[in-house]
């Protein structure tokens, strides 16, 4: 059976890659207090329509490259998103730039 984990996407902005962060709790021995550690995966992601703030499935896979062995296999849940009554203008919830507007193109001088 393969590995799998549940986390959240974090970034997109390489090719065919989205990092995905998985979070853990723990109680802490001494303190009986619920710690929330996190590990951040570099995953696979062949067509990219995971977009900031999904909630995705991860499954390990053969190793694509130095820290890639992990690929998105399911979405969960998709990132929430509100429009701007004034403007007509889509946001995601977890960031205040416009969907259209994340990946920036800057001139090569």
């Amino acid at each position: 059976m393969r590995q799998n984990f549940i986390g959240m996407v974090i970034n997109t902005t390489a090719i065919k890659t989205a990092k995905v962060r998985v979070a853990h709790h723990l109680l802490h021995p001494k303190v009986q207090k619920v710690i929330t550690r996190h590990r951040n995966f570099l995953v696979h992601d062949e067509k990219e329509k995971s977009q900031v703030g999904d909630i995705v499935r991860i499954e390990a896979c053969q190793k694509i490259s130095k820290r890639k062995a992990f690929s998105i296999a399911e979405i969960i849940k998709p990132a929430e998103t509100y429009t701007d009554n004034d403007t007509g203008t889509v946001y995601r919830k977890t960031h205040k730039l416009p969907i259209n507007s994340e990946k920036k193109s800057y001139p090569l001088s």
